[in-house]
């Protein structure tokens, strides 16, 4: 007894002096000392990259390119380790709740980007999903707006930045290839066909269409209130930049990947790289913002492929199908439910999804209390990059409110985009999903910037997934086949827990991945092939979506049998939308803290 109590006078004594350590300092003072440390880190970021502060809608730096070199990330990582230091001598126990999460993200944030040094050298800088070969180009023709002469000669400038740019990259390739890193083999032709693409057309062949560059210039341009002379002024020095600079940017990274294309023959997930199994046990926890490991990340996957197979089957008697459930994913790849592959039918796709939007949008009301302001825009992707680019995804709109969200539907083989799919994709995308979510975050006027602007992949595509369930809730998918379209979307995203895991982890082929795809989805060919390459050049990033939905169902669970009557599902959401995109376990956090307010 007397050494529990003097354990007890002590615990107490070291109460009162951790007390009284903070006695002197002022939450407020400590709180407004946090929120301009934000800023100042803020402004201090986006000074560093000329296109993220296009990304947020303001035109400084507007005639540059970001910096590529090795000394520039290794910069990066340097002013992470100072930034940590800083943020440290902030009192964080004074701070209040908002706050405290705050300095929460943001020092994980800095821990992730410093532990990520060590793997610089892991990604694929040349790959088919976001190459710089492709996303600088889809940079210019969808974020450089062009209001004025000045704007136009900034597009120029960005035009000659590219060679830098390239060149900067290339050292970057090279030093990476000395620790025999490369990517996949499969992905050379791809880029090979990316790149040729955008030097194809005027000026660079003889051709009466223009390249997409020179195309792009021209139509922003045209709207401009300037002289003829002044026009054909910018025209000619596009031309010639393009000629100069563009080109033989383009020409050394074709002649660089087609080396790379006799000299690798493999196609190997993480494992295969120095320290992989350590460097995709990274990823996952970068990706899912847990400690999931591939083994159970994998079970995961291959418990949910089976409960909604189950439900496929309820859905497909509905229909009136007789036979088993692949003879029913063949009968889905029919003519039956795929719009014309011609320019006909990519309108009647494109105009459904306006239809399914303006629906949804009279229902938000019943599920939220919070809407976007935020202007939705629905585009094809653009043809230089449709063969490679994914099914759909989503552009968020700019922090300062002069750029819509923009979704983007690949129309590229109508195979790929099935009627019965396009209900819940266009949820995920649009509304509920990453518009509302993304705009949302982006007006949360009372947060930091950083929180505004950034985002953890578990979160936001957990949501999105989400969002695919929550209309049938509200009396959506009354055609049964959209609502297998929905499970089947589902289940696309519980097979990528097993197909990731299966390639990173396991030592899976491309080819034995693809034949999984093929024998547990409905999915068409080409979709499931898109996939499978997605998976291999972006190690763990497929498994964040079913481990994200799968936490905020299990809250909303938690919540329902903790409020019971007194459970509001507009109020649930407010408290995921309204704190921006956070990592899961302080989702978890904000969750528990609303039910206990509750």
């Amino acid at each position: 007894m007397l050494f529990i109590k003097i354990i007890s006078n002590l615990s107490f004594f070291f109460l009162l002096m951790a007390c009284s350590s903070y006695s002197n300092l002022s939450p407020i003072k400590e709180s407004k000392k946090l929120n301009q440390f934000f800023e100042e880190e803020f402004e201090k970021q986006i000074q560093r990259y000329p296109t993220s502060q296009t990304y947020l809608g303001r035109k400084t730096n507007y005639d540059k390119l970001d910096n590529h070199t090795i000394e520039f990330k290794n910069q990066t990582y340097q002013l992470a380790n100072k930034s940590l230091k800083r943020l440290r001598k902030i009192h964080y126990k004074i701070l209040n709740r908002q706050d405290q999460i705050s300095y929460r993200i943001y020092e994980y944030q800095l821990k992730m980007t410093i532990e990520s040094q060590k793997w610089m050298y892991h990604s694929y800088p040349l790959n088919q999903m976001f190459g710089y070969h492709a996303d600088t180009p889809a940079f210019l023709i969808n974020m450089h707006r062009i209001d004025n002469f000045d704007d136009a000669q900034d597009y120029i400038s960005r035009l000659k930045e590219i060679r830098r740019v390239f060149s900067e990259k290339m050292v970057f390739l090279k030093e990476q290839n000395k620790r025999h890193i490369f990517p996949p083999h499969f992905v050379f032709q791809k880029i090979l066909s990316d790149s040729k693409n955008i030097i194809t057309g005027a000026p660079f062949t003889k051709s009466q269409e223009d390249s997409p560059l020179l195309k792009d210039f021209k139509n922003k341009i045209s709207k401009l209130n300037i002289s003829s002379k002044k026009t054909n002024q910018l025209i000619e020095q596009a031309k010639s930049t393009l000629i100069k600079y563009v080109q033989p940017a383009y020409k050394e990274l074709i002649s660089y990947t087609q080396n790379l294309n006799q000299k690798v023959r493999t196609n190997h997930g993480a494992w295969s790289l120095p320290q992989g199994k350590d460097y995709y046990h990274f990823r996952l926890k970068k990706m899912t913002t847990s400690h999931l490991s591939p083994d159970e990340i994998h079970r995961l996957g291959l418990k949910e492929v089976k409960r909604i197979h189950a439900e496929m089957k309820k859905v497909m008697q509905k229909t009136g199908f007789k036979g088993s459930l692949q003879d029913f994913f063949q009968y889905m790849k029919s003519e039956r439910f795929l719009y014309p592959q011609n320019e006909a039918g990519r309108k009647k796709y494109i105009n459904k999804v306006h239809s399914v939007i303006s629906k949804m949008e009279k229902a938000l009301p019943k599920i939220f209390n919070t809407f976007p302001k935020a202007e939705l825009k629905v585009k094809p992707v653009e043809s230089f990059r449709e063969k490679s680019a994914g099914i759909a995804f989503y552009n968020g709109p700019s922090l300062e409110g002069n750029r819509p969200g923009i979704y983007y539907v690949n129309l590229y083989k109508m195979q790929d985009n099935p009627k019965y799919k396009l209900e819940a994709l266009t949820y995920h995308e649009a509304i509920p999903g990453h518009h509302m979510q993304i705009a949302i975050q982006k007006e949360l006027k009372g947060l930091p910037k950083f929180r505004r602007t950034r985002g953890f992949t578990a979160f936001s595509e957990g949501w999105g997934l989400y969002a695919e369930l929550l209309p049938k809730e509200i009396g959506f998918y009354s055609n049964p086949y959209s609502d297998f379209g929905r499970l089947s979307m589902e289940l696309w995203r519980a097979t990528r827990m097993v197909v990731d895991t299966g390639i990173h982890a396991k030592k899976w082929s491309r080819e034995y991945a693809i034949n999984y795809l093929k024998d547990k989805t409905p999915s068409a060919k080409l979709e499931i092939m898109k996939a499978v390459e997605r998976y291999f050049v972006m190690p763990a990033q497929a498994t964040a979506y079913k481990v994200g939905m799968l936490k905020i169902l299990n809250l909303r669970s938690l919540a329902k049998k903790e409020l019971k009557e007194n459970f509001n599902l507009a109020e649930f959401h407010d408290v995921i939308l309204k704190n921006g995109s956070v990592p899961l376990f302080i989702l978890e956090e904000n969750i528990k803290t609303w039910i206990e307010n509750q």
